[in-house]
């Protein structure tokens, strides 16, 4: 039997890159995933599809994070979903970049990658709590950025740092529930997000070359340590925050 089986999961974010790759895991394994996204209804669907055709079940929920509402609007569409089922994962994988150093953030930007980054996976766990089941996986989406300077995406460091700094005092306040807080924190990995640079040779050549495994990630590197994070296996596993990034910047590769 798979190891969710009769469970059901939330992923934000999950009509593409890491997102859909987590919500093939998750479905793979027998859970009911409710694939979130923002505006992309047909990569909703695509990942919705490709569920099914493997044998799985989901749905897709739109809610445009940073919109007035837009939580409320996702656990309309959820609850309707689940039919009267409560929430076994929560993923919080939603998230925007920034390409800038801090001379060129602005206000703007700044208030963008915040609401996105960090309101609103807080505000989901926070909607999420009541109809989380005991035996529960709350899973956030950070990054290595928040382990080591690249300046050029201060503001997005900011947030995913933010993010991270929650698992520790979720953990404690809901391990009594048996449910489960960790962060994953993946490396380079190659999706549509981060195409304007891993398309470039000398860009992937120099993210390989300080690297422990000497190659960028692909999304389901991610989604299988979420999966283990989200089955019966990661049950020993709470407020901490795994690296997923193949040993980048571990020091000189001798």
């Amino acid at each position: 039997m798979a190891s969710l089986t009769g469970k059901t999961a939330l992923v934000t974010g999950g009509s593409r890159g890491i997102g859909r790759a987590v919500a093939l895991r998750l479905a793979g394994e027998g859970a009911l995933v409710a694939v979130h996204y923002g505006d992309n209804a047909e990569a909703a669907g695509t990942t919705v599809a490709r569920i099914e055709e493997a044998g799985g079940r989901a749905f897709a929920v739109r809610a445009r994070f940073g919109e007035d509402g837009a939580v409320e609007r996702l656990f309309e569409g959820l609850t309707a979903g689940l039919a009267g089922r409560g929430l076994d994962v929560l993923v919080n994988n939603a998230g925007i970049s920034s390409a800038h150093a801090i001379r060129d953030v602005t206000p703007q930007e700044w208030e963008r990658l915040l609401a996105v980054n960090v309101t609103a996976p807080f505000f989901v766990i926070q909607r999420a709590l009541p109809l989380l089941n005991d035996g529960g996986r709350i899973i956030n989406m950070g990054s290595t950025a928040s382990r080591f300077a690249v300046s050029t995406q201060i503001g997005y460091t900011v947030t995913k740092a933010a993010l991270e700094s929650l698992a520790p005092s979720l953990a404690n306040e809901l391990g009594r529930r048996g449910i489960t807080v960790n962060t994953v924190a993946p490396g380079a990995v190659r999706t549509d997000l981060t195409a304007g640079y891993t398309a470039i040779p000398e860009v992937v050549a120099g993210l390989e070359a300080v690297t422990a495994l000497g190659r960028l990630g692909e999304p389901e590197d991610v989604a299988d340590v979420v999966g283990f994070l989200a089955g019966p296996q990661g049950r020993w596993i709470t407020g901490r925050t795994i690296d997923v990034s193949g040993g980048t910047y571990l020091g000189p590769l001798v």
